[in-house]
Protein backbone atom coordinates (compact mmCIF):
# COMPACT_ATOMS: atom_id res chain seq x y z
CA UNK A 1 0.00 0.00 0.00
CA UNK A 2 1.48 3.28 -0.93
CA UNK A 3 2.61 4.91 2.33
CA UNK A 4 1.69 8.61 0.99
CA UNK A 5 -1.90 7.77 0.65
CA UNK A 6 -2.42 6.25 4.02
CA UNK A 7 -0.75 9.23 5.26
CA UNK A 8 -3.35 11.41 3.73
CA UNK A 9 -6.56 9.84 4.58
CA UNK A 10 -5.29 9.18 8.35
CA UNK A 11 -3.96 13.00 8.50
CA UNK A 12 -7.62 13.93 7.01
CA UNK A 13 -9.31 16.59 9.16
CA UNK A 14 -12.48 14.41 9.51
CA UNK A 15 -10.42 11.20 9.99
CA UNK A 16 -8.78 13.04 13.34
CA UNK A 17 -11.90 14.20 14.10
CA UNK A 18 -12.68 10.40 14.35
CA UNK A 19 -9.49 9.70 16.26
CA UNK A 20 -10.22 12.28 18.89
CA UNK A 21 -13.68 10.68 19.48
CA UNK A 22 -12.20 7.31 20.19
CA UNK A 23 -9.32 8.14 22.03
CA UNK A 24 -12.48 10.76 24.14
CA UNK A 25 -13.83 7.27 25.02
CA UNK A 26 -10.67 5.48 25.84
CA UNK A 27 -9.23 8.06 28.61
CA UNK A 28 -12.83 8.66 29.91
CA UNK A 29 -13.77 12.07 28.80
CA UNK A 30 -17.49 12.87 29.54
CA UNK A 31 -16.67 14.22 26.07
CA UNK A 32 -20.59 14.02 24.30
CA UNK A 33 -22.65 14.93 21.45
CA UNK A 34 -26.12 15.71 22.69
CA UNK A 35 -29.07 14.76 20.46
CA UNK A 36 -30.55 15.54 18.33
CA UNK A 37 -27.70 17.19 16.73
CA UNK A 38 -26.21 13.98 15.22
CA UNK A 39 -29.53 13.33 13.50
CA UNK A 40 -28.69 16.51 12.11
CA UNK A 41 -25.76 16.20 10.82
CA UNK A 42 -26.56 12.94 9.22
CA UNK A 43 -29.91 14.80 7.36
CA UNK A 44 -26.94 17.58 6.33
CA UNK A 45 -25.14 15.52 4.91
CA UNK A 46 -27.02 13.29 2.98
CA UNK A 47 -28.82 16.17 1.73
CA UNK A 48 -25.56 17.99 0.89
CA UNK A 49 -24.13 14.79 -0.79
CA UNK A 50 -27.58 14.24 -2.66
CA UNK A 51 -27.84 18.01 -3.88
CA UNK A 52 -24.69 18.12 -5.34
CA UNK A 53 -24.59 14.57 -7.01
CA UNK A 54 -27.71 16.09 -8.95
CA UNK A 55 -26.23 19.05 -9.74
CA UNK A 56 -23.27 16.84 -11.70
CA UNK A 57 -25.66 14.45 -13.24
CA UNK A 58 -27.47 17.93 -14.60
CA UNK A 59 -24.11 18.76 -16.26
CA UNK A 60 -23.55 15.14 -17.40
CA UNK A 61 -26.83 13.91 -18.35
CA UNK A 62 -28.01 10.01 -18.05
CA UNK A 63 -26.18 7.72 -20.39
CA UNK A 64 -25.31 4.27 -21.23
CA UNK A 65 -22.44 4.25 -18.59
CA UNK A 66 -24.29 6.15 -15.62
CA UNK A 67 -27.35 2.81 -16.65
CA UNK A 68 -24.91 0.31 -16.60
CA UNK A 69 -23.37 1.75 -13.41
CA UNK A 70 -26.73 1.56 -11.74
CA UNK A 71 -26.77 -2.16 -12.64
CA UNK A 72 -23.83 -3.07 -11.07
CA UNK A 73 -24.28 -1.35 -8.03
CA UNK A 74 -27.98 -3.26 -7.73
CA UNK A 75 -26.32 -6.58 -8.64
CA UNK A 76 -23.73 -6.14 -5.49
CA UNK A 77 -26.77 -5.41 -3.30
CA UNK A 78 -28.14 -8.40 -4.17
CA UNK A 79 -25.14 -11.19 -3.98
CA UNK A 80 -23.36 -10.23 -1.31
CA UNK A 81 -26.46 -10.98 0.97
CA UNK A 82 -26.45 -14.22 -1.08
CA UNK A 83 -23.24 -15.38 -0.39
CA UNK A 84 -22.91 -13.65 3.14
CA UNK A 85 -25.74 -15.73 4.60
CA UNK A 86 -24.61 -19.00 3.42
CA UNK A 87 -20.84 -18.34 5.35
CA UNK A 88 -23.13 -17.14 8.01
CA UNK A 89 -24.72 -19.89 8.91
CA UNK A 90 -22.35 -22.21 9.72
CA UNK A 91 -21.72 -20.52 13.18
CA UNK A 92 -24.87 -18.29 13.78
CA UNK A 93 -28.54 -19.28 13.92
CA UNK A 94 -31.11 -17.89 10.93
CA UNK A 95 -32.33 -15.01 11.79
CA UNK A 96 -28.94 -13.10 13.09
CA UNK A 97 -27.18 -14.80 9.80
CA UNK A 98 -29.62 -12.82 7.74
CA UNK A 99 -29.72 -9.79 9.45
CA UNK A 100 -26.14 -9.68 9.19
CA UNK A 101 -26.44 -10.44 5.43
CA UNK A 102 -28.33 -7.62 4.89
CA UNK A 103 -26.35 -5.05 7.07
CA UNK A 104 -23.19 -6.16 4.65
CA UNK A 105 -25.20 -6.18 1.52
CA UNK A 106 -26.77 -2.49 2.06
CA UNK A 107 -24.16 0.56 2.43
CA UNK A 108 -23.02 3.52 4.74
CA UNK A 109 -23.99 6.30 3.47
CA UNK A 110 -21.67 8.06 6.01
CA UNK A 111 -18.38 6.15 4.56
CA UNK A 112 -19.01 7.01 1.03
CA UNK A 113 -19.11 10.35 2.21
CA UNK A 114 -15.76 10.03 3.84
CA UNK A 115 -14.52 8.63 0.08
CA UNK A 116 -15.67 11.68 -1.43
CA UNK A 117 -14.07 13.92 0.78
CA UNK A 118 -10.71 11.57 0.30
CA UNK A 119 -11.15 11.98 -3.44
CA UNK A 120 -11.91 15.47 -2.83
CA UNK A 121 -8.40 16.11 -0.46
CA UNK A 122 -6.14 14.24 -3.66
CA UNK A 123 -8.34 16.03 -6.52
CA UNK A 124 -9.47 12.69 -7.82
CA UNK A 125 -12.87 13.24 -9.71
CA UNK A 126 -15.87 11.35 -9.69
CA UNK A 127 -19.27 11.24 -11.45
CA UNK A 128 -22.81 12.42 -9.29
CA UNK A 129 -24.46 9.17 -10.67
CA UNK A 130 -22.21 7.39 -7.87
CA UNK A 131 -25.12 9.35 -4.96
CA UNK A 132 -27.81 7.80 -7.04
CA UNK A 133 -25.56 4.67 -7.06
CA UNK A 134 -25.33 4.49 -3.16
CA UNK A 135 -29.35 4.91 -2.86
CA UNK A 136 -30.37 2.46 -5.09
CA UNK A 137 -27.95 -0.13 -3.18
CA UNK A 138 -29.66 0.62 0.36
CA UNK A 139 -32.89 -1.78 -0.30
CA UNK A 140 -32.31 -4.27 -2.13
CA UNK A 141 -30.21 -6.10 0.42
CA UNK A 142 -33.02 -5.55 3.03
CA UNK A 143 -35.50 -7.63 0.84
CA UNK A 144 -32.75 -10.37 0.25
CA UNK A 145 -32.37 -10.76 3.84
CA UNK A 146 -35.75 -11.06 4.88
CA UNK A 147 -36.49 -13.62 2.35
CA UNK A 148 -33.52 -15.60 3.26
CA UNK A 149 -34.62 -15.35 6.76
CA UNK A 150 -37.90 -16.59 5.72
CA UNK A 151 -36.65 -19.51 3.15
CA UNK A 152 -34.78 -20.94 6.26
CA UNK A 153 -36.40 -20.50 9.17
CA UNK A 154 -39.56 -22.18 7.40
CA UNK A 155 -42.56 -22.12 8.29
CA UNK A 156 -42.11 -21.76 11.92
CA UNK A 157 -45.10 -20.63 14.30
CA UNK A 158 -46.11 -17.11 15.30
CA UNK A 159 -43.07 -15.36 12.33
CA UNK A 160 -45.53 -13.84 10.54
CA UNK A 161 -47.22 -12.54 13.00
CA UNK A 162 -43.85 -10.45 13.48
CA UNK A 163 -44.05 -9.56 9.22
CA UNK A 164 -46.03 -6.84 7.59
CA UNK A 165 -44.82 -6.57 4.07
CA UNK A 166 -46.37 -3.06 3.33
CA UNK A 167 -44.16 -1.94 6.50
CA UNK A 168 -41.16 -3.63 5.39
CA UNK A 169 -41.27 -2.13 1.78
CA UNK A 170 -42.32 1.17 3.12
CA UNK A 171 -39.27 1.21 5.05
CA UNK A 172 -36.80 -0.15 2.54
CA UNK A 173 -37.64 2.13 0.22
CA UNK A 174 -38.72 5.28 1.75
CA UNK A 175 -36.70 5.12 5.04
CA UNK A 176 -35.81 8.71 5.88
CA UNK A 177 -32.47 8.34 4.51
CA UNK A 178 -33.34 7.08 1.35
CA UNK A 179 -35.81 9.56 1.23
CA UNK A 180 -33.47 12.15 1.48
CA UNK A 181 -30.89 11.22 -0.75
CA UNK A 182 -33.08 11.12 -3.73
CA UNK A 183 -35.00 13.97 -3.07
CA UNK A 184 -32.13 16.19 -3.18
CA UNK A 185 -30.63 14.91 -5.72
CA UNK A 186 -33.52 14.93 -7.99
CA UNK A 187 -33.89 18.84 -6.76
CA UNK A 188 -30.44 19.27 -7.58
CA UNK A 189 -30.81 17.42 -11.19
CA UNK A 190 -33.69 19.47 -11.85
CA UNK A 191 -32.14 22.75 -10.43
CA UNK A 192 -28.72 22.58 -11.76
CA UNK A 193 -25.98 25.45 -12.10
CA UNK A 194 -28.49 28.10 -10.54
CA UNK A 195 -29.58 26.26 -7.42
CA UNK A 196 -25.84 25.57 -7.21
CA UNK A 197 -25.14 29.19 -6.69
CA UNK A 198 -28.06 29.48 -4.89
CA UNK A 199 -27.22 27.06 -1.66
CA UNK A 200 -23.02 26.86 -2.61
CA UNK A 201 -22.36 28.39 0.83
CA UNK A 202 -24.71 25.89 2.67
CA UNK A 203 -23.40 22.81 0.95
CA UNK A 204 -20.09 23.24 0.04
CA UNK A 205 -18.58 25.76 2.52
CA UNK A 206 -19.89 24.29 5.66
CA UNK A 207 -19.53 20.77 4.30
CA UNK A 208 -15.89 20.14 5.58
CA UNK A 209 -16.58 21.35 9.04
CA UNK A 210 -20.11 19.35 9.59
CA UNK A 211 -18.26 15.86 8.45
CA UNK A 212 -16.06 16.54 11.35
CA UNK A 213 -18.68 17.15 14.01
CA UNK A 214 -20.21 14.06 12.90
CA UNK A 215 -17.42 12.22 12.81
CA UNK A 216 -16.65 13.50 16.15
CA UNK A 217 -19.22 11.74 17.09
CA UNK A 218 -19.04 8.41 15.31
CA UNK A 219 -15.65 7.88 16.95
CA UNK A 220 -17.45 8.55 20.67
CA UNK A 221 -19.93 5.96 19.58
CA UNK A 222 -17.51 3.24 17.78
CA UNK A 223 -15.42 3.56 20.65
CA UNK A 224 -17.82 2.74 23.29
CA UNK A 225 -19.44 -0.68 21.00
CA UNK A 226 -16.13 -1.64 21.04
CA UNK A 227 -16.49 -2.78 24.87
CA UNK A 228 -19.22 -5.27 24.07
CA UNK A 229 -16.55 -7.10 20.96
CA UNK A 230 -15.72 -9.79 23.50
CA UNK A 231 -19.23 -10.89 24.27
CA UNK A 232 -19.47 -11.80 20.17
CA UNK A 233 -16.57 -14.00 19.93
CA UNK A 234 -14.29 -14.33 17.12
CA UNK A 235 -15.72 -15.54 13.86
CA UNK A 236 -18.32 -12.21 14.22
CA UNK A 237 -15.13 -10.06 14.65
CA UNK A 238 -13.15 -12.25 12.11
CA UNK A 239 -15.86 -12.18 9.64
CA UNK A 240 -16.49 -8.26 10.15
CA UNK A 241 -13.22 -7.68 8.66
CA UNK A 242 -12.82 -10.01 5.88
CA UNK A 243 -15.75 -10.08 4.29
CA UNK A 244 -15.32 -6.28 3.50
CA UNK A 245 -12.39 -6.70 1.83
CA UNK A 246 -13.67 -9.63 -0.39
CA UNK A 247 -16.43 -7.42 -1.29
CA UNK A 248 -14.03 -4.56 -2.11
CA UNK A 249 -12.22 -6.76 -4.50
CA UNK A 250 -15.29 -8.26 -6.36
CA UNK A 251 -16.63 -4.26 -6.00
CA UNK A 252 -13.07 -3.69 -7.69
CA UNK A 253 -13.83 -6.12 -10.78
CA UNK A 254 -17.13 -4.96 -11.38
CA UNK A 255 -16.12 -1.34 -11.60
CA UNK A 256 -13.66 -2.49 -13.78
CA UNK A 257 -15.31 -4.42 -16.09
CA UNK A 258 -17.96 -1.43 -15.96
CA UNK A 259 -14.64 1.08 -17.01
CA UNK A 260 -15.43 3.40 -13.95
CA UNK A 261 -12.22 6.08 -13.96
CA UNK A 262 -10.70 6.06 -10.57
CA UNK A 263 -12.87 8.38 -8.52
CA UNK A 264 -15.80 6.38 -9.41
CA UNK A 265 -14.14 3.11 -9.21
CA UNK A 266 -12.99 3.73 -5.57
CA UNK A 267 -16.66 5.17 -4.58
CA UNK A 268 -18.26 1.54 -6.43
CA UNK A 269 -15.57 -0.36 -3.72
CA UNK A 270 -16.41 1.70 -0.93
CA UNK A 271 -19.70 0.76 -1.03
CA UNK A 272 -19.57 -2.61 -1.68
CA UNK A 273 -17.25 -2.61 1.21
CA UNK A 274 -19.45 -0.87 3.35
CA UNK A 275 -22.30 -1.80 5.55
CA UNK A 276 -25.50 -0.33 7.35
CA UNK A 277 -25.23 0.68 10.68
CA UNK A 278 -29.15 3.02 10.36
CA UNK A 279 -30.95 2.13 7.24
CA UNK A 280 -31.00 -1.58 7.80
CA UNK A 281 -30.81 -2.37 11.81
CA UNK A 282 -34.57 0.22 11.17
CA UNK A 283 -35.79 -2.33 9.14
CA UNK A 284 -34.48 -5.62 10.74
CA UNK A 285 -35.84 -4.40 14.14
CA UNK A 286 -39.06 -5.16 12.10
CA UNK A 287 -38.61 -8.14 10.00
CA UNK A 288 -36.76 -10.36 12.03
CA UNK A 289 -37.17 -9.03 15.53
CA UNK A 290 -35.46 -12.21 16.76
CA UNK A 291 -31.89 -11.03 15.17
CA UNK A 292 -29.90 -9.32 17.97
CA UNK A 293 -29.01 -6.23 17.21
CA UNK A 294 -25.65 -6.42 19.35
CA UNK A 295 -24.07 -8.18 16.88
CA UNK A 296 -24.84 -6.75 13.42
CA UNK A 297 -24.96 -2.91 14.46
CA UNK A 298 -21.97 -3.66 16.60
CA UNK A 299 -20.31 -5.70 13.53
CA UNK A 300 -20.63 -3.07 11.32
CA UNK A 301 -20.13 0.18 13.51
CA UNK A 302 -17.64 -0.20 15.48
CA UNK A 303 -15.34 -2.82 13.01
CA UNK A 304 -16.71 -2.28 9.62
CA UNK A 305 -16.73 1.80 9.66
CA UNK A 306 -13.69 2.39 11.33
CA UNK A 307 -11.20 -0.26 9.12
CA UNK A 308 -13.38 1.35 5.99
CA UNK A 309 -12.28 5.05 6.70
CA UNK A 310 -9.21 4.60 8.52
CA UNK A 311 -7.51 2.09 6.20
CA UNK A 312 -9.57 0.76 3.63
CA UNK A 313 -9.94 3.83 1.58
CA UNK A 314 -6.04 3.69 0.81
CA UNK A 315 -5.95 0.39 0.51
CA UNK A 316 -8.74 0.36 -2.38
CA UNK A 317 -7.04 3.51 -4.01
CA UNK A 318 -3.57 1.95 -4.05
CA UNK A 319 -4.96 -0.87 -5.79
CA UNK A 320 -6.99 1.35 -8.39
CA UNK A 321 -3.73 3.46 -8.99
CA UNK A 322 -1.65 -0.47 -9.66
CA UNK A 323 -4.30 -1.88 -12.01
CA UNK A 324 -6.51 0.67 -13.35
CA UNK A 325 -4.99 2.29 -17.12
Amino acid sequence: MNLDLLLSNLLNPPVLFFFLGMVAVFVGSDLDVPQPLPKFFSLYLLLSIGFKGGVELNHSGIGAQILWTMGGAIFMALLVPLYAFWILRRKLDVPNAAAIAATYGSVSAVTFIAATSFLSELDIPYGGHMVAAMALMESPAIIVGVALSRLGAGAQEGEKAHFDTKELLRDAFFNGSVLVLIGSLIIGLLTGEEGKKALNPFVSDIFKGMLCLFLLDMGLVSARRLNGLKKLGTFPIGFSMALPLFNAVLGLLVANWLGLGKGDALLFCVLSASASYIAVPAAMRLAIPKANPGIYVTMALALTFPFNVLLGLPIYLSIINRFWS
